[in-house]
C-alpha cells in the first residue's frame, strides 16, 4: 500500500457524504467502497435516481428510471435511463454563475509566455456564451443541429462548447494538431452546420499557422453555413469570407451581440450532446454520440464521488479537443470548480512548465497522461523540489498504463500524500470503468476500483467471470453513458458489432485486465494487441513495465509476429541518442523479462527503431505496426501524431521468414 486517506480527508470527502445519506435512507450502514459499489450495482436505479438528487441536477425527473422493451433479448444494450426526464448540459454547467460571479471559472495558460493568461469570470462566462448562443440562433442553429471545433484548448472553445449546448445542438471538436485529411474523415461523417476555427497555435517553441489548412477542410465541408475564426497568434486578424462561407470574427460576435439572458433549451435525457471520435487507427474513426444526461451524470458521479472535486476547487488535465478527457473536464463547471487550461507542449521551456502553472493557479486536481509521468522520470524531473503543491489533493492518470515504477515516481517526486488516481476507461463511454476514490487506499501498479454503478467484471475466453487471473474487461449490466449510438449508423449494426458481439448481453471493452484480491484492476494492455506465442496470452504492458525503466530505452513497443502456424514476440525499442543496442543490452533486456515475468515473455527478436508510434492522445499503435511487420497495409496513418515513425518498421530483413 503506497497511501491510506486520513480521517478527517474521508469524512470531508463527497463520497463520504454520499455514503452517510444512503445509510440514512437505507437504514443501513455503508462503512467501505466494495460495499457501496456492490450495493450500487444490485439497486442501479435507485443509485442513479439519488445521484441525480445529491448532485443537484437541473432538470425534469420524471419517472420511469429506466426503462427496457418488453421483447428485448439484450437488457444490458437496449434500457434507456430516465427516457421521459429533460436537462439542458450547459444550464447544468453555468448554474453557480450567480452564486459566484466574480469568482474566475476559467484560467487560461499557454506555453512559453505568461502575457497569454487570460481568465474569466463566472458572469464574463455565462455573459460571453449568452452572446455566442445569440449568434447562432441568428444563423439558423437550431436543437439537433452539429456545431463543430477545430481549435486549440482556449476559453473560447469551452465558450462555444457552452452556447451550443444552450440551443439543444450537438457539439463535436478536434485539435488543430490533426491533419486536413484526419479533420474531413471526422467532419464529413457528421456534417456541421457551423465550425469554430483559431488562426494558429503555440507548440514547442513554434508559432503554427493553420489557416491554409482550415481552408482546405472548409472546401471539403459542403454542410457549413458559417465560420467563426478566433485570432490567437495574430491580433489584427483580417476577416476574408473563405469562398462562399461566411466567416465571422470572434470579437465582432461580441460587439454585435448583447449580453442576455440565456433561455436553456431542455432536451430530452437521451438526446445527443456529443459526438467524439476514435482514433481511427484501423480505418474510418467511429463517430460515437454521447447523451446529453448520461454523460453529464456520469461526469458529476466521476468527479464528486470518484475524484472529490468540491466547489472552488481547481482542476486541470493535460488534454487537447481532440481527446475525451477535454470533455470529461469541461463538466467540472457542473461542480462549481475553476477549471486551469492550457495549450502547448508540456515540456517547453522545460518539465516544471506545468508545475509551475499548477503551483501559480493552487490546482488542487492535477491531470495527465501515463506517458507524461513516465517522460518527467525518465528525464529526472522532481518537480518537489520546486514546487510545495501544497493544494494538490489528486493526481490523475489515463491514456495508457500506468507501470509501477510510475506510482513509485508520483509519491517520490510529486507529492506524498496525494490520491493517486490510475482511471481508465474510454472515448466509446466518455468516462471511465476503472477509476479511483478517496476514501480507500492506494496501491503499487493497481486502479483504486471499479466505478460505481456499473457492474464491471472479467471474463475468459469462454465468457466465465475469472478473480486474480487475467481476462477481458466486460460489463454487465446497463448504465446510463452507454452511447447513444455511432453517427449515422441507422441499423445500430456498427455499434452493435463494436461491443456486443464478443458476449452476449455483455459489454465488452477490449482490455486485457486482472481484478486483484484488493479488489483493484491491473490493466496489461488492449485485447486485439495482446501477445499469443504458443498459446499463452500475454499482455503487451507487462513488457512495457520490464523495459521501459532502463536507463538507455527512451520507449518501447511490442507486436506478435505470425511465423507459420506460431508466432514469436518482437520488441522494438528507442534508445537515447548516446546508446547502442548491443549483445550486452539484449542479454540485460532479456534477463530482465525472464526473471520479473516468465521465459514465455521474452522476446525472440530485439531491434531499434528512431520513433515509437503513438496516437494524438499518446496510445501505443501496436495494431498499425503489426501491419507494417506482416506486410499489410495501415488504414489511416492520420490519426497518428507521428505517422513517420512507421516507416522505421518496413521491410526490416530480421523479420523475414
Amino acid at each position: 500500500m503506497l497511501w491510506m486517506p486520513d480521517k478527517d480527508r474521508i469524512h470531508d470527502s463527497r463520497l463520504y457524504q454520499f455514503m452517510v445519506e444512503l445509510s440514512e435512507q437505507q437504514n443501513t450502514l455503508f462503512h467501505d467502497y466494495n460495499q457501496l459499489h456492490q450495493w450500487s450495482v444490485s439497486n442501479s436505479e435507485a443509485f442513479w435516481s439519488m445521484l441525480w438528487e445529491f448532485c443537484n441536477v437541473k432538470g425534469y425527473q420524471q419517472p420511469p428510471i429506466s426503462f427496457c422493451p418488453s421483447d428485448s433479448q439484450a437488457p444490458a444494450k437496449d434500457t434507456q435511463w430516465f427516457p421521459n426526464s429533460t436537462l439542458n448540459y450547459a444550464e447544468n454547467l453555468l448554474d453557480g454563475w450567480a452564486r459566484h460571479a466574480a469568482a474566475d471559472a476559467i484560467i487560461f495558460h499557454s506555453e512559453g509566455d505568461q502575457s497569454r493568461r487570460q481568465h474569466l469570470s463566472w458572469q464574463q462566462l455565462y455573459r460571453q456564451t449568452s452572446q455566442v448562443a445569440s449568434y447562432l440562433k441568428a444563423n439558423g442553429v437550431k436543437q439537433g443541429d452539429v456545431v463543430a471545433g477545430y481549435l486549440p484548448n482556449l476559453p473560447q472553445t469551452i465558450v462555444a462548447m457552452l452556447a451550443t449546448t444552450s440551443l439543444g445542438a450537438i457539439w463535436s471538436s478536434t485539435s488543430p494538431d490533426f491533419g486536413t485529411d484526419s479533420v474531413v474523415e471526422r467532419f464529413s461523417q457528421t456534417q456541421p452546420k457551423v465550425l469554430f476555427c483559431a488562426d494558429g497555435y503555440y507548440y514547442n517553441g513554434k508559432t503554427i499557422d493553420y489557416s491554409e489548412k482550415t481552408e482546405q477542410i472548409i472546401a471539403q465541408l459542403p454542410s457549413l453555413t458559417h465560420v467563426v475564426v478566433i485570432p490567437f497568434i495574430n491580433s489584427s486578424p483580417e476577416n476574408n469570407n473563405i469562398g462562399s462561407i461566411q466567416t465571422t470574427q470572434w470579437h465582432e460576435i461580441l460587439t454585435q451581440f448583447e449580453p442576455n439572458e440565456i433561455h436553456f433549451t431542455p432536451v430530452a435525457f437521451n438526446h445527443p450532446l456529443y459526438i467524439l471520435y476514435s482514433s481511427g487507427t484501423t480505418g474510418k474513426p467511429k463517430c460515437i454520440t454521447h447523451s446529453v444526461g448520461g454523460t453529464l451524470l456520469n461526469h458529476l458521479k466521476e468527479h464528486q464521488l470518484h475524484c472529490n472535486i468540491q466547489s472552488g476547487d481547481r482542476l486541470f488535465y493535460f488534454t487537447t479537443c481532440g481527446w475525451m478527457m477535454w470533455n470529461w473536464m469541461v463538466s467540472g463547471l457542473a461542480s462549481g470548480a475553476t477549471l486551469v487550461i492550457y495549450d502547448g507542449s508540456p515540456f517547453y521551456p522545460d518539465g516544471n512548465v506545468l508545475w509551475d502553472m499548477a503551483e501559480q493557479e493552487q490546482v488542487t486536481i492535477f491531470g495527465t497522461s501515463a506517458k507524461y509521468l513516465e517522460a518527467l522520470e525518465k528525464q529526472q524531473y522532481s518537480p518537489t523540489l520546486n514546487h510545495p503543491l501544497k493544494s494538490l489533493k489528486t493526481v490523475c492518470s489515463t491514456g495508457s498504463v500506468l507501470a509501477p515504477e510510475q506510482f513509485d515516481y508520483v509519491y517520490q517526486h510529486i507529492h506524498n500524500d496525494i490520491q493517486l488516481a490510475s482511471i481508465s476507461g474510454g472515448t466509446d463511454i466518455c468516462g471511465c470503468f476503472a477509476i479511483g476514490n478517496p476514501i480507500s487506499p492506494v496501491f503499487r501498479g493497481e486502479c483504486q476500483g471499479r466505478a460505481l454503478g456499473m457492474d464491471v467484471n472479467v471474463f475468459d475466453i469462454t465468457g466465465k467471470s475469472v478473480f486474480e487471473q487475467q481476462g477481458e474487461l466486460v460489463c454487465c449490466n446497463s448504465f446510463p453513458n452507454q452511447p447513444c449510438g455511432f453517427w449515422n449508423d441507422t441499423d445500430g449494426s456498427k455499434y452493435q458489432s463494436a461491443y456486443w458481439d464478443t458476449y452476449p448481453n455483455v459489454w465488452h471493452h477490449g482490455d486485457f485486465v486482472e481484478l486483484t484480491a484488493s479488489w483493484g484492476m491491473v490493466f496489461y494492455g488492449r485485447s486485439d494487441a495482446v501477445l499469443n506465442p504458443g498459446g499463452v496470452r500475454i499482455g503487451t504492458a507487462e513488457i512495457y513495465r520490464q523495459v521501459n525503466p532502463m536507463p538507455e530505452i527512451v520507449d518501447s513497443l511490442v507486436i506478435s509476429q505470425n511465423v507459420g502456424s506460431d508466432s514469436r514476440i518482437v520488441l522494438f525499442v528507442q534508445l537515447k541518442e548516446t546508446e547502442q543496442l548491443n549483445d550486452q543490452l539484449k542479454t540485460r533486456i532479456k534477463e530482465t523479462i525472464k526473471a520479473n515475468c516468465s521465459p514465455r515473455h521474452v522476446p525472440e527478436i530485439i531491434l531499434t527503431v528512431n520513433d515509437i508510434p503513438r496516437t494524438k492522445s499518446g496510445k501505443l499503435v501496436e495494431l498499425a505496426v503489426r501491419n507494417i511487420v506482416h506486410h499489410q497495409p495501415v488504414k489511416n496513418r492520420g490519426a497518428l501524431a507521428n505517422p513517420d515513425a512507421l516507416e522505421g518498421f518496413k521491410n526490416r530483413p530480421e523479420l523475414e521468414q
